[in-house]
């Protein structure tokens, strides 16, 4: 069950609150393309669905994908099929990329950035966001989760400078969401007689614990993490 089945008729601001780390993705995808020059060459690797296509309108933008990760999606509006180890496309093709919930999914995520970063012209940007505390999803393809160290160490390996590694909310935030978890859990089965108890008891806390989050300023227990880089020159 995905939480987009409950939220599709929401108005938009408490869509936003109840799916923050989706939110601030977006959020996160705007503020890289806005940062970019017109016409950039921009690779979205791991794009899925494409769903980021709109937001690099006017921008020459490919979106490729193994298209294995979800039996639901519609991979159609890829642009290229290919495995991200193993990347189609000659050295220094494009001036940026975005690597959107997918370094979670690759058997080997070290390959992958440095095949990211083979394809960037030297001083090409890249924007990743990466979870640190996720359930698990893609199954089977869901392998690891990252902290803010092995995000920026994998990054550094693969020859990308790390400019920023910001955790999506703290404490509150991740708690919120793990109890909106708990609708998931009792959506199964027989488990739906006690979904409206559930409802009841989970939803409202779940609303209300993400105004408690400014009390957490280290940040450790996170959802994930949006992160730039930067080829190295």
């Amino acid at each position: 069950m995905r939480y987009s089945r409950f939220t599709a008729f929401l108005p938009a601001f408490l869509r936003g609150h109840i799916l923050h780390f989706e939110a601030e993705i977006d959020r996160a995808v705007g503020r890289f393309a806005a940062s970019l020059p017109a016409g950039a060459r921009v690779l979205d690797a791991g794009a899925g669905e494409a769903r980021h296509r709109s937001a690099f309108a006017g921008f020459r933008y490919w979106g490729v994908d193994l298209a294995i990760g979800d039996a639901t999606w519609d991979y159609g509006g890829l642009d290229a099929l290919a495995d991200l180890c193993a990347l189609p496309f000659p050295d220094a093709t494009f001036d940026a990329a975005i690597h959107i919930v997918t370094l979670e999914h690759l058997a080997e995520p070290a390959r992958a950035l440095a095949e990211l970063a083979r394809v960037l012209v030297p001083g090409g940007r890249v924007l990743l966001v990466a979870p640190q505390d996720w359930e698990i999803h893609q199954a089977p393809h869901d392998y690891f989760r990252y902290t803010r160290y092995g995000l920026a160490h994998l990054l550094a390996q693969a020859g990308l400078e790390p400019l920023s590694v910001d955790a999506v909310g703290g404490y509150f935030r991740l708690l919120s969401r793990r109890l909106l978890n708990g609708l998931q859990f009792f959506s199964g089965g027989a488990r739906w007689l006690a979904f409206p108890l559930a409802g009841l008891l989970l939803a409202p806390p779940a609303l209300l614990l993400p105004a408690l989050d400014p009390l957490d300023r280290e940040r450790n227990f996170t959802l994930g993490y949006v992160c730039t880089a930067q080829k190295r020159l």
